[in-house]
């Protein structure tokens, strides 16, 4: 750990989506991780959990503050990269691992084909959120958005994290074809930069937005190679 100075300290501090003083999310970080000692095996065993226990969802994507709330997608079990990586940094520091959230523009994103055709018609998706996780004095990112049983369907190769390297995208699918690259880093924050993903998600995709409120279908059920 290193010395907390003022700068630092934004690391590890609630904030009203990063809800970390939240009794749920106090709670489930303790939980997930009673049978870990190290920093690094408590953020494993959180990655593990948010990426599994929480259901990827684009269907019901919501920027509305009130959605994004780490607590709020700890008790629906869905959300999407930028929720799910909220809850991820938020567990965190609930247990002292400084934790901020990155944004990187990616290609060949996991989708289906209504998703494509109706919601999304490009292979861009802007601003795909991680988790910055500070350990062994260095930052490491974990990407816990897209749960195993998804990228089985998908014929993706689900994202590991060891603690130390970098885990942020599926570079290849499971038949070593190309899949997602990053195209742009938007960089890493403290805290959500809202206004910012509300543009870019309103500008790129406004079919999706004005679907948010009212989903249709199961992306899961719907999931299959395209």
């Amino acid at each position: 750990m290193p010395e907390l100075n003022e700068d630092f300290k934004q690391y590890l501090s609630p904030t009203p989506l990063l809800d970390c003083d939240h009794h749920e999310v106090i709670n489930y970080a303790n939980r997930v991780t009673h049978n870990t000692s190290s920093q690094e095996e408590k953020a494993i065993a959180l990655y593990y959990a948010v990426r599994d226990d929480i259901f990827y969802d684009p269907y019901r994507v919501s920027l509305a503050p009130e959605d994004l709330k780490a607590s709020v997608t700890l008790e629906r079990k869905f959300g999407f990269c930028v929720s799910k990586a909220i809850l991820l940094a938020a567990a965190l520091r609930v247990l002292g691992i400084p934790s901020r959230l990155g944004y990187a523009d990616v290609r060949n994103h996991i989708t289906t084909e209504r998703m494509k055709e109706k919601y999304i018609e490009s292979d861009l998706f802007v601003y795909h959120g991680y988790t910055d996780v500070f350990l062994n004095h260095r930052w490491v990112k974990a990407t816990p958005a897209f749960n195993l049983s998804l990228c089985e369907k998908f014929h993706i190769k689900a994202l590991e994290f060891d603690g130390k390297t970098d885990s942020i995208f599926h570079e290849y699918d499971e038949g070593g074809n190309k899949h997602m690259e990053y195209v742009n880093d938007h960089g890493t924050y403290a805290d959500v930069p809202l206004d910012d993903i509300r543009a870019a998600f309103y500008r790129e995709y406004p079919n999706l937005m004005a679907q948010a409120a009212q989903p249709e279908g199961s992306f899961e059920e719907e999931a299959k190679p395209i």
